[in-house]
């Protein structure tokens, strides 16, 4: 048969020979002729494994990460968070109950003042640790932990999150939750966002690392140094059943709330109140 009486598909396999290899111009002219599809053959180490090589691939690879149940499959997305349909938190007992808290620290200087005066009154309180205070700082840290106070996250460096990308937010707690359970032994289960400025990305990343928010219900505005008078008088004008005084224990001059706390914390005993900490449900 002469080249121009050669079927165009056939003239076409064979000019591919030269780049393909004759091997594999059989093949496709083969699958030509015969009008079906050409299928490449298993590598003989899969033929000769077998059932060994299919039952392994169906274990996950030890490099890749595992979804958090077996059932879903890894999202590059984080989900719509759920609504919640009962509180994440309480006071048992509430009655009188209040929680004190104290951001920023721990600081070298105010910390360990604000630490003897609870231990005086035998009480808990909340502590929101900056990741790169806690680094700093890490015996204050576990004095905190080891006399019975909740450690907190809050944020590696105090930035303004809502200005964060989500690599930045989960930067930011990521680190600081890494640190405290470096130090404590167990990661934060509570963080506050500095400012009290959240977003959906801080609550959604907070949320994945495991932790709940908490916001405050009195601002004692200690870091505005106004006065130890004007503190106290602050938290006993806002004192009630499940109130939350947000107070400071480093970013600046803390000696007014190291005072004021002298004050108003045996006040607040004296007339009935329980200062406790939050239990999660």
């Amino acid at each position: 048969m002469k080249n121009d009486q050669m079927p165009p598909m056939r003239r076409t396999l064979l000019r591919l020979a030269a780049g393909l290899g004759a091997a594999t111009v059989v093949r496709l002219v083969a699958a030509d002729s015969a009008g079906t599809p050409f299928r490449r053959p298993a590598p003989p180490s899969a033929v000769a494994a077998g059932p060994q090589v299919a039952a392994l691939r169906t274990r996950p690879l030890a490099y890749r990460l595992r979804p958090m149940t077996a059932d879903n499959p890894p999202h590059y997305r984080p989900a719509t968070p759920p609504v919640r349909t009962r509180p994440f938190e309480e006071l048992p007992d509430i009655g009188r109950a209040m929680v004190l808290s104290f951001d920023d620290g721990p600081d070298p200087l105010y910390t360990p003042h604000i630490l003897d005066t609870l231990r005086k009154h035998d009480v808990r309180a909340m502590f929101f640790l900056c990741g790169e205070m806690a680094h700093d700082n890490e015996d204050l840290v576990r004095r905190i932990a080891d006399e019975g106070h909740t450690v907190g996250n809050h944020s590696w460096t105090h930035p303004l999150v809502t200005k964060l990308s989500r690599s930045g937010v989960t930067d930011e707690l990521g680190r600081t939750s890494e640190v405290i359970e470096k130090i404590t032994g167990a990661p934060p289960l509570w963080y506050r966002a500095p400012y009290g400025a959240w977003n959906r990305n801080s609550f959604e990343i907070g949320a994945a690392m495991g932790m709940e928010p908490m916001a405050w219900t009195v601002d004692t505005l200690d870091w505005t140094v106004p006065g130890t008078d004007s503190i106290v008088r602050r938290v006993r004008e806002g004192a009630g059943p499940g109130v939350v005084v947000l107070s400071h224990d480093a970013g600046g001059n803390r000696s007014q709330s190291v005072a004021a706390l002298r004050h108003y914390l045996p006040e607040l005993l004296d007339d009935g109140y329980r200062i406790t900490v939050p239990q999660r449900r």
